[in-house]
């Protein structure tokens, strides 16, 4: 699976490996190699995620519209994910070192890069309210198992119940915050409404003080 140099072009073939037969990619996967081509995986699709995205957002189908976000979310995506890769990786690492794991930060990350070929699953399942970002967590915690079993050569019982564990507790955090995002979109929204009654209300007392102004001045005028 090592190759000579970066070959962008093998990253669709490589994620199609990674997301088809998970256990023998992660069996086969060299521990050591290097940073630099797990890193260009991650940041491929960060890219892919960012264009489904963007598409999303251009579409309307993401909370913030218009075409500036999208073009935006192509190149924001793509550079989070390589930076909290390396924050997300030493994260696992840790995890998989408390759980009697004898591999490096390197295969930690090595690990974390290729998982990230469910990016484009997860964008697009994060258009469904709820539910998707719970498939998509259920999907990495499965990834993390399979990592955990075939390369760290961790017991499959203790992989599933740790990362069963994080993952429900994400799960249950996601949903909390979709739920408290959406309340105060409702607030803001009936907030902005009264607002605006307010903002009418005031016009229109403003518009009949000027027209009786207007009213005594021709009485006045008149007499």
């Amino acid at each position: 699976m090592e190759t000579k140099g970066i070959n962008v072009a093998a990253i669709p073939q490589t994620a199609l490996k990674v997301l088809t037969s998970p256990a023998a990619f992660f069996r086969e996967m060299p521990k050591t190699g290097g940073f630099v081509d797990p890193l260009v995986f991650m940041v491929g699709m960060g890219v892919i995620g960012g264009l489904i995205q963007a598409v999303f957002v251009i579409v309307g189908l993401h909370i913030v519209a218009g075409f500036a976000a999208g073009v935006a979310s192509i190149i924001i995506l793509p550079v989070m994910i390589a930076i909290f890769g390396f924050v997300g990786a030493a994260i696992i690492f840790f995890i998989w070192k408390l759980m009697g794991s004898q591999e490096s930060y390197e295969t930690a990350y090595r690990c974390a890069a290729y998982i990230s070929a469910l990016t484009p699953i997860t964008t697009v399942l994060g258009i469904i309210p709820y539910a998707g970002a719970a498939i998509g967590i259920v999907l990495t915690t499965f990834f993390l198992v399979t990592a955990s079993v075939e390369v760290h050569k961790l017991p499959s019982q203790k992989a599933w119940l740790v990362f069963g564990i994080i993952g429900g507790i994400l799960i249950v955090m996601s949903i909390s915050s979709q739920f408290a995002a959406r309340r105060f979109a409702r607030q803001m929204e009936e907030t902005s409404k009264e607002v605006q009654k307010a903002a009418e209300d005031m016009q229109k007392k403003a518009e009949e003080a000027q027209k009786h102004l207007e009213e005594m001045q021709r009485q006045m005028q008149n007499k």
